[in-house]
């Protein structure tokens, strides 16, 4: 299992390098950031400066999306940082949240989604791709390599990750959850003549490494009105009666939802996040000492998760990249014996 870290570009943005430099050091092989240029500052620019510094991680958002970035640009940066930097970023995308919501606007249709996954892909790999009507190319990209991974929830999203997706990254890490939506996403690849074994599966969920798990709850009750935002869209469209094939563990939680404050979007200590109930945190987050977080990492890699992305956004950054680096990432390691 892989081990990435998802960091908001809250400045200053040389505390955010520093974050990632940490990471590299205690074996994390992605770090990932936030895409929401009016909340916090531009990913892209600190990409360049996290590649600079660091020598051998991934970089990427998590989630961009079609909307606030022309097609054509968001390749052009991959494949520019790719140039520089020796094929070091990935490309998470979704239909738009905070991004788009921000400023009034609407996550994106399923079809602009996959249309923009062509053209980004394509161009990002020195490719060809059909757009406008016109058929264009990088002329300085051949050697440019690319990965798209996308973001999804509801059963057509779950459709288009395994057709046209590279991997698949799910946010949130209950166990029952991702067994389905992983399941999903294979019977989607393999219906549209694709071998599954070739897209990387990724859950990403806050994580907080102590003894105090009602401090952790508190810390980590943001990530539930996240998610809400999503599930409620997934209501609006499929309705919260499990014989829609959505599975009333995702769904029910939502049921005292009042709305959302963008303004506090990501923040641990959010006012609008009450409808959160402790056992939902638990069952989405990995909260606790670094035991509980080793078992429940091994439940998610036994279902098929390739990566384990954790976000940081608490009060104690520091010290779980550390216990993630000095034991928990070790222990899900493949043992080795100097001699036998």
């Amino acid at each position: 299992m892989d081990f990435g870290v998802v960091l908001q570009t809250d400045p200053p943005a040389a505390r955010v390098i520093d974050l990632a430099q940490r990471a590299e050091r205690h074996g994390f092989s992605h770090v990932w950031t936030f895409d929401s240029h009016i909340l916090w500052e531009e990913p892209y620019v600190i990409y360049s400066a996290i590649l600079a510094a660091t020598r051998k991680v991934m970089v990427g958002p998590m989630v961009t999306n079609p909307a606030t970035r022309d097609w054509t640009v968001s390749a052009s940066l991959f494949a520019t940082l790719n140039e520089m930097y020796g094929n070091r970023t990935v490309c998470g995308i979704g239909r738009g949240d905070s991004a788009v919501r921000v400023t009034n606007g609407r996550p994106t249709t399923l079809a602009t989604l996959r249309e923009a996954i062509g053209v980004i892909r394509e161009l990002a790999n020195g490719r060809s791709a059909e757009y406008h009507g016109s058929s264009i190319r990088f002329p300085w990209a051949g050697r440019s390599s690319l990965e798209v991974w996308v973001a999804a929830y509801g059963p057509k999203a779950l459709q288009l990750a395994g057709e046209a997706g590279d991997g698949f990254i799910l946010q949130l890490a209950d166990p029952d959850i991702a067994r389905w939506m992983i399941g999903e996403v294979r019977r989607a690849a393999e219906g549209a003549g694709r071998d599954p074994g070739e897209l990387t599966f990724c859950v990403a969920a806050p994580a907080y490494v102590g003894e105090d798990l009602a401090h952790q709850r508190d810390q980590c009750r943001w990530f539930g009105g996240m998610v809400g935002n999503h599930v409620a869209d997934i209501v609006s469209r499929y309705g919260d009666d499990p014989s829609s094939g959505v599975p009333a563990a995702l769904t029910a939680y939502i049921k005292d939802r009042r709305g959302y404050d963008y303004n506090e979007h990501g923040r641990a200590g959010n006012t609008h996040t009450d409808f959160v109930a402790d056992a939902i945190i638990d069952r989405f987050c990995l909260l606790g000492p670094a035991a509980r977080h080793v078992e429940r990492l091994e439940e998610l890699r036994d279902i098929g998760v390739d990566q384990f992305a954790l976000y940081l956004q608490h009060d104690a950054k520091v010290p779980t990249l550390e216990a993630y680096g000095e034991t928990i990432i070790p222990a899900l390691g493949d043992p080795h014996v100097a001699r036998r």
